[in-house]
């Protein structure tokens, strides 16, 4: 799964980086827990890449209560394109959520310590995501997303049995634009030799923690 993420890349770098027509502004963020705004990157009415804030924990269109938005923070690659809550945004409306890493927790006996992944090159990553829009009630219109999860690569697998669905700048248009069976190959995990991952403060399972030193590999013990 993918239950906190950091990202702190500036807005106009992400611009740049992902080649946005608009972009929103937003904070960095280090330790990002589900049910917050976070950054979404989207194809535009006229096919251009923007970012919004939308509401991570996907209510799908159908939903009457959007409660079910706390249990669906992340969908499983590996059916997606059949579960009900998923599949029509799999098909149409498919996202990219940058970050600049995540983390998972590996088990180490009766305790759990949190690992950092990010990219070696220090750029930011580009998890695959889904999100939909739901009309309430009052009819406010509320935007809300989810992180696809595949299962773990070579740098994952000792830590965690699950990982982000990562796609590759060659794929980013088509992951955006593309037929969702064009796609289905992008569900792999991603290459472990352009990753790196080290152990960090537990103070990151804490959702209040949120400050640069989170992202700092821990300190040896002595």
């Amino acid at each position: 799964m993918c239950g906190r993420y950091a990202f702190s890349t500036p807005p106009a770098d992400v611009a740049a980086h992902f080649g946005l027509a608009e972009c929103a502004e937003y904070r960095p963020r280090f330790n990002i827990p589900p049910g917050t705004d976070i950054p979404v990157i989207r194809l535009s009415p006229e096919g251009q890449r923007v970012l919004h804030l939308l509401r991570w924990g996907l209510i799908p269109h159908w939903a009457k209560d959007p409660s079910i938005g706390a249990r669906l923070n992340n969908a499983r690659a590996e059916g997606v394109m059949e579960k009900p809550s998923f599949r029509d945004a799999f098909r149409r409306r498919r996202c990219l959520i940058p970050a600049s890493g995540f983390y998972e927790w590996k088990t180490e006996g009766r305790r759990k310590q949190p690992w950092y992944f990010s990219l070696k090159s220090g750029e930011p990553l580009a998890m695959g995501g889904v999100w939909e829009s739901w009309k309430a009630p009052d009819g406010r219109i509320v935007r809300t997303c989810a992180i696809l999860t595949t299962g773990p690569n070579a740098l994952m697998a000792p830590v965690h049995d699950r990982m982000p669905v990562l796609i590759a700048p060659e794929h980013w248009q088509a992951w955006l634009a593309a037929p969702a069976e064009a796609v289905r190959d992008l569900l792999a995990p991603s290459t472990a030799e352009r990753m790196q991952a080290w152990p960090v403060d537990r103070r990151v399972s804490r959702a209040t923690a949120d400050d640069p030193g989170l992202i700092e590999p821990l300190a040896a013990e002595t």
